[in-house]
Order: C-alpha cells, then structure tokens, then sequence
C-alpha cells in the first residue's frame, strides 16, 4: 500500500506504507507482523544512504490507551549493508530496534509536541526523563510501515564501523607521540631550532 505525503508526514516515512484504520483495533489489542517488499527496501536504502537493506520486517502490537489514544509496541529487524567509516568496506549488520510509541489525534499531538518544546526551551524539563509527546493520528489511521522506516534510520549507526577494523594513526608520530596532547607535541616543534 502506498499513501500519498501529508504537510505534517515527511515523504520518506511514505516509501514503506502500512496504514491501519484506528477503527479496526479492538479492544484487547491488535498484533501486525510486516514486511517490506524489494522495491521498498531499494528505496528505502536509497534514502538512507545505504548500499542495500536485504531484510526489514516489524512486529507491532497496537492497543486502544484511553478514549482517543493508542500506543504500538514491538520491534524492528533488519538486515542493511553499511560502508565502514575507517576500511571504506560494506559489511553487512542486524539491527533490531524496540519500538514503544503513542499515538492521539492530530491536534492533540500538536498540542502535546509544543507544549514539549517550551519546557524544553526553557530547560523546565530532563529530556532523559520525560516521556515523548504522541505522533498524531492522521486522517483516522497510523502507518505502521512509516512507523518502521522511522525506527530503521534511528537504528543506524552514523558511524559504521566493520568488526574487527580498528583506526591506527598514519604518518611519522611514533608509539609516545601518539599519548602526548596536541599542545605539547606543538610546544615541542615551537622549541626546535
């Protein structure tokens, strides 16, 4: 299923769209396992700046919190080739992602976010502390699959490293340069003649 982007939803969460009708969550809970397709993961790839996703998928469990809220629980797996940031080499990583998030209507989770942002603007609040304002439901749905694409980019590591490559220094420092401080080794090249 593809949805079209709204103002409020960026277009990335759209490449993997899994909408689900509010209305149709029971009671006692609903539980969705997904799946991206090929297409998809290209695209998603694409717009993450990876070589290739081979395997995204997500568990979710989505249960009525109150009159007009809901939360999704579950988890994100995926499998995504990353270029190391020493070797330059792709290697491939699992990474799975716990996902715990609220949802309430649009302009409930408007209000709830700039409430968010003033106390943290005012440095009134621990960000450590607080819980997250809800994501908004949007036109009497949640997409559980931009909801996947959300908690795969979180899941990267902006500094991929492959196992078991290491940074070693180049150039002519030697064993003891490499422990001394910048500040000295400069006072040092300041003394010679």
């Amino acid at each position: 299923m593809n949805a079209k982007p709204t103002p409020d939803m960026p277009a990335q969460k759209m490449i993997f769209s899994y909408p689900i009708k509010i209305v149709d969550v029971p009671q006692s809970g609903l539980d969705i396992s997904i799946e991206a397709d090929a297409a998809t993961l290209a695209a998603l790839a694409a717009a993450n700046g990876l070589p290739n996703i081979a395997r995204l998928e997500a568990v979710f469990h989505v249960m009525p919190k109150g009159s007009h809220r809901f939360n999704v629980r579950g988890e994100v797996h995926a499998r995504v080739t990353q270029i190391c940031g020493v070797s330059l080499e792709p290697f491939e990583s699992d990474l799975v992602e716990s996902v715990d998030v609220d949802f309430a209507p649009a302009a409930e989770a408007a209000a709830a976010a700039a409430a968010f942002a003033a106390l943290v603007a005012n440095d009134a609040v621990d960000i450590a502390l607080e819980a997250d304002p809800p994501d908004p439901i949007t036109d009497g749905t949640i997409d559980l699959g931009g909801l996947a694409s959300e908690f795969l980019a979180l899941g990267l590591d902006p500094y991929p490293r492959k196992p078991g490559v290491s940074f070693e220094p180049q150039g002519g420092r030697d064993a003891d340069a490499a422990d001394e401080s910048p500040f000295s080794i400069l006072g040092k090249l300041k003394e010679r003649p």
